[in-house]
């Protein structure tokens, strides 16, 4: 369980990390990326980036290349705007939590299915 703390430094890095993303960087291949979320580990050194973007894998993929080519340049926007001891680490990752969302909704859809299926079955042997 996150602390108080960083709870709030996540949420400050999130908001300042997208608000750089949009404004600031000129790489066209960070266009029409969200971050989805921010972990911070307990001693504030590491900050832990979840990123999507609509498009295919390898666009994701070169997303996440180009965030993490311009580390340097987010740490050094970040800083002024955080007022921290130090600076935390960026480590940008995608964030797949929605595909796994869209995969237990087709289970679910296809196990109603099945089960609306099998109800004309049990109706008709009364």
């Amino acid at each position: 369980m996150a602390s108080r703390r960083q709870r709030k430094v996540a949420d400050l890095i999130q908001e300042e990390i997208s608000d750089l993303i949009a404004r600031k960087m000129r790489d066209p291949r960070v266009e029409g990326v969200t971050v989805t979320e921010v972990k911070v580990s307990p001693d504030l050194r590491y900050a832990d980036i979840y990123i999507s973007k609509l498009g295919s894998d390898e666009e994701r993929q070169q997303a996440l290349a180009g965030l993490t080519a311009a580390e340097g340049f987010l740490k050094r926007e970040l800083a002024p705007r955080l007022d921290l001891r130090f600076m935390p680490d960026l480590r940008f990752h995608i964030d797949r939590s929605w595909e796994q969302g869209a995969r237990i909704d087709a289970l679910l859809e296809q196990i109603a299915a099945e089960e609306h299926k099998e109800e004309p079955q049990e109706s008709e042997e009364e």
